[in-house]
């Protein structure tokens, strides 16, 4: 799928009190199903003190974006009510690669399922309208090695483009650069004529 889609802009986390209850929504973009889960795995050990920390993540599991990975989990809340109405925050607003964690903190009085599920659901609303929702198109990332000769070149043409980019000088000259899938052939295609094939590229 080389369409836009709707994730997250940056990182954020919001707050409120539910009959005694802390809760604190953390939600954040990510770019694959590794990156989520390490996301879970910091608020998880930053809040180990916390009662529970329900998880959920929407992720495109490759670059065509054909598979959509989504997990959720209630950390010991009742079945129900606590990672599948998260997940479902992420699902109605159609945002991808994006991933909450809700702590709570249990402040003494039963909130019932019904609770559960209006608390769990507000804390990734809220922590996603702080994040803001924008829209993106899906990137992959090239690898690509140069002799000296031709780095300018090469790096005339990425930056001509408005792509991000990291550049290693060593023996050779290498770049990572993060293109939209739409365009990646083409930016291949450019890379090869402007260096007469002498570019290699991953």
């Amino acid at each position: 799928m080389s369409g836009r889609y709707r994730t997250l802009a940056k990182a954020a986390t919001a707050e409120f009190v539910v009959q005694g209850s802390e809760f604190l929504g953390h939600a954040r973009p990510v770019d694959s199903v590794e990156a989520a889960e390490a996301f879970l795995e910091t608020v998880c050990t930053e809040y180990a003190d916390a009662t529970h920390n329900v998880p959920a993540y929407r992720v495109r599991a490759d670059t065509d974006g054909d598979f959509l990975r989504e997990y959720s989990s209630d950390d010991g809340e009742p079945s129900g009510s606590a990672g599948k109405p998260a997940l479902n925050v992420l699902a109605q607003q159609e945002i991808e690669n994006c991933a909450v964690v809700v702590t709570r903190y249990y402040g003494g009085t039963n909130l019932g399922v019904g609770g559960l599920v209006r608390a769990y659901s507000r804390a990734v609303k809220e922590a996603v309208d702080a994040a803001d929702i924008v829209e993106e198109r899906p990137h992959e990332h090239v690898a690509i090695t140069v002799e000296y000769d031709d780095s300018g070149t090469v790096r005339g043409i990425i930056e001509s483009e408005g792509y991000e980019f990291d550049a290693d000088y060593e023996t050779a000259v290498s770049f990572d650069v993060r293109v939209p899938v739409a365009d990646a052939e083409r930016f291949r295609d450019r890379l090869r004529s402007a260096t007469s094939g002498r570019v290699d590229l991953e």
